[in-house]
C-alpha cells in the first residue's frame, strides 16, 4: 500500500475509533453510574413496577429517570437502544488493526529478533488469537463458572496471563500489546452482540406479548456487562500503550501489562463502590503505590562503560546518520516512512541536541528506536550515546557544546 494512502487511512480510522469509543465507553460509564445511584421510589411508582428512580440536573434542566423491576406494562412508542456505539468501535478498531499491523506487518508486527515469521503467518496467528480467545470466552459463559464471578474472573486472568506471555514470544512487543487489546475489545463487543442485546430483545418481546420477562436473561447479561465494566480501563491503556515503550519494550513486558490491568481494574472498582456511597480510598492508594513501585522496578539501567567514555558530538552524529536519519530526516529514505515520524528531524548536530531528551528516552531508556531495530543499531552504539548524554555535553539547543 502506498505510504501516503496508508497514513490517511490510519488517521481517518484512528479518529473514528476514538469518536465511537468515547460514545461507547461514555454511555457504559453513565449507565453503570445511573444503575448504582438509583433510589427506592415512592410507593405510587413502586406500584407501577418501578424498581428505582433518580433525579439529576444537567444543561440547565431537571431530569427524572426511572428503572423498572422488569418491564413496563406497555411498550413505549419510542425506545432508545445502545448498541451501535459498541459495534462501530469494534469495526473501526479492527479496520485500524488491519491497516497498521497486518498491511504494515513488517514495520509494526513482525520482529525477526523474536520470531522470524512471514506476513501471512503473522496475520493468521493474530486472527486466530483474537477470534479463538473470543470463542473460549463464549464457551466459558455457558458453564457453571459464569455463576461464580470471582472464580470466573480468576480463570480469565490466568488465561489472559498465558495469552500475554505467548503473544510476546511471537509478535513485536508493541504488536503483542495491541493484540491483547484486540482480544479484550472483541470479547467486550461480543458481550454486547451475544449477551446484552439478546437479553434486551427478549425483554422487549415478552412485554409486547404481555408475558412476564424471564429474569434469567437479565442475570446472564449482567455477567457480561460486569466484564465490560472492569476491562474498560485496561483496554483504554492498551489503546494508548504504543506511545509508552517503557512498558511494552521491557524484557518482562507481559508481566507489566498484567500488573497494569490489575491496577486499572482496581481503580474502576473504587469508582463503582463509590457509586453506592462506599468510600474505599485505600484502593486508590494501593493502586497509586503499585504504579510507583512498577515505575521503580522497570526504570532503565545505565548502559555506560569506561570503554565508551568521552564520546564527542561528531561520533554521535555519525551513529544517528547511520541508524536514525533514514526516517528522521527532511527527506527520509525509508520504504515505509516518507515523512519524519512525530516531526523529529535529526539531519544536523543542532537538531540532534534539540531532540536529545527524546533520543535518550526512546533509544537508551526504552530501546524501542530504531523501530524494531530496523537499522541494526548495536549495543555499543547505544552505550556510546548514553555516555554522551551522561557526560553533560548537551548545554542548550543552539548547537553549543
Amino acid at each position: 500500500m502506498d505510504p501516503y494512502i496508508a497514513e490517511w487511512l490510519n488517521l481517518i480510522l484512528r479518529f473514528l475509533h476514538l469518536i465511537t469509543g468515547i460514545a461507547w465507553i461514555g454511555a457504559s460509564f453513565y449507565f453503570v453510574w445511573l444503575d448504582n445511584h438509583l433510589q427506592p421510589p415512592p410507593q405510587w411508582k413502586a406500584d407501577k413496577g418501578i424498581k428505582g428512580d433518580l433525579w439529576a440536573i444537567h444543561g440547565g434542566g431537571f431530569y427524572e429517570v426511572a428503572k423498572y423491576q422488569l418491564a413496563p406494562e406497555k411498550m413505549p412508542t419510542t425506545l432508545h437502544w445502545f448498541k451501535w456505539e459498541a459495534y462501530t468501535t469494534w469495526l473501526t478498531g479492527f479496520a485500524l488493526l488491519i491497516v497498521m499491523y497486518y498491511v504494515g506487518a513488517e514495520s509494526y508486527l513482525i520482529d525477526p529478533r523474536i520470531a522470524d515469521i512471514t506476513q501471512i503467518q503473522a496475520i493468521i496467528i493474530g486472527l486466530s488469537v483474537i477470534f479463538g480467545s473470543w470463542l473460549v470466552y463464549e464457551v466459558m459463559c455457558t458453564t457453571k463458572l459464569a455463576d461464580h464471578s470471582i472464580v470466573f474472573a480468576l480463570v480469565l486472568f490466568i488465561l489472559g496471563a498465558g495469552l500475554a506471555y505467548g503473544l510476546t514470544q511471537v509478535f513485536s512487543a508493541r504488536g503483542a500489546y495491541i493484540h491483547m487489546g484486540a482480544v479484550i475489545g472483541t470479547i467486550m463487543a461480543g458481550n454486547v452482540f451475544r449477551g446484552i442485546m439478546p437479553a434486551q430483545r427478549a425483554l422487549v418481546a415478552a412485554v409486547e406479548k404481555g408475558e412476564t420477562p424471564d429474569p434469567e436473561y437479565g442475570r446472564k447479561a449482567k455477567v457480561r456487562s460486569t466484564f465490560n465494566t472492569y476491562t474498560t480501563l485496561p483496554l483504554l491503556f492498551i489503546m494508548i500503550s504504543n506511545h509508552y515503550p517503557i512498558t511494552y519494550n521491557h524484557l518482562f513486558s507481559w508481566i507489566i501489562l498484567l500488573v497494569i490491568i490489575l491496577i486499572t481494574a482496581a481503580a474502576r472498582h473504587y469508582f463503582i463502590l463509590s457509586h453506592f456511597g462506599k468510600q474505599r480510598p485505600m484502593i486508590l492508594v494501593g493502586a497509586s503505590l503499585a504504579t510507583i513501585a512498577l515505575a521503580i522496578v522497570i526504570a532503565p539501567k545505565s548502559v555506560e562503560s569506561d570503554a565508551v567514555a568521552n564520546i564527542k558530538i561528531n561520533t554521535v552524529e555519525h551513529i544517528v546518520q547511520q541508524r536514525c536519519v533514514s526516517c528522521h530526516s527532511v527527506t527520509p529514505t525509508d520504504d515505509i516512512f516518507k515523512v519524519a515520524p512525530a516531526g523529529v528531524l535529526l539531519d544536523s548536530q543542532q537538531q540532534i541536541k534539540q531532540w536529545a531528551p527524546r533520543i535518550k528516552a526512546r533509544v537508551i531508556d526504552a530501546k524501542d528506536m530504531p523501530l524494531l531495530n530496523k537499522t541494526n543499531m548495536t549495543d555499543m552504539e547505544r552505550a556510546q550515546l548514553a555516555s554522551w548524554f551522561s557526560s553533560g555535553a548537551i548545554i542548550d539547543a543552539q548547537g553549543k557544546e
